[in-house]
């Protein structure tokens, strides 16, 4: 499906992005993660894009139940997502793929997909990028296909750092890191309906001391799809 022609690989020469790579070289994050916010809204004849896929956390227990295409910036985290799905026995029976591509130049055609996860990536986009990925994710989505998006609130407890926008740092690692209102959110979410918004609000302890962690999720269902 991908097409080498379209939009795919712009992350050349912007360093926020390059730094995926020096980071999944060191770090994994676990997995499998539940995908239980997708029950009632997808058929399991469903063709998802997990944006950002990292080393396959999501990507994995997706495959199982439906035909699943990642892919993530970082060449490093799509190798080990590729080894990840192949000693589940997921490449075998053809219903995953993962590529390297920016999700601000997304290498598919028009209405190609049934719903698209972006879990845990807009956060680490600029402002300008946040909402180039967002036309790029209308543009490749289905009409009235499913939309789900996690993303860092402003009352989590690592916001804070170098400041470079409104409400966005950089870290030593070179990583964007943004937090979001849900106001902000159903409007950069202009053109889909906005089926479920939420807080989700958890606490960890550092030293005894409790400290906030807070994420929004949405689902949403795009509106009207860019024209075939």
């Amino acid at each position: 499906m991908a097409n080498n022609s379209l939009p795919g690989n712009d992350f050349q020469g912007k360093s926020h992005f390059l730094a995926w790579d020096e980071e999944y070289k060191h770090v994994t994050w676990g997995g499998p993660r539940s995908i239980s916010m997708l029950e009632g809204f997808i058929s399991s004849s469903s063709l998802i894009l997990d944006l950002g896929c990292g080393n396959g956390r999501f990507l994995l227990p997706l495959s199982r139940k439906y035909n699943t295409i990642g892919t993530d910036v970082s060449a490093t985290a799509v190798r080990r997502a590729r080894e990840y799905l192949k000693k589940s026995n997921v490449e075998s029976d053809k219903r995953a793929e993962c590529i390297v591509s920016s999700i601000t130049s997304i290498p598919f055609s028009k209405n190609s997909f049934d719903a698209i996860l972006c879990l845990g990536v807009l956060q680490h986009l600029l402002e300008d990028e946040r909402k180039q990925a967002i036309s790029e994710i209308k543009r490749v989505m289905k009409n009235r296909a499913i939309f789900v998006l996690e993303v860092f609130g402003t009352e989590d407890m690592r916001y804070g750092g170098e400041s470079v926008e409104k409400d966005t740092f950089i870290r030593k690692n070179g990583i964007i890191y943004h937090y979001f209102t849900k106001d902000e959110l159903a409007s950069l979410l202009a053109g889909f309906e906005i089926l479920e918004i939420k807080n989700l609000v958890s606490e960890k302890k550092f030293h005894g001391e409790p400290h906030r962690r807070h994420q929004i999720r949405v689902i949403a269902r795009l509106q009207n799809a860019i024209p075939r």
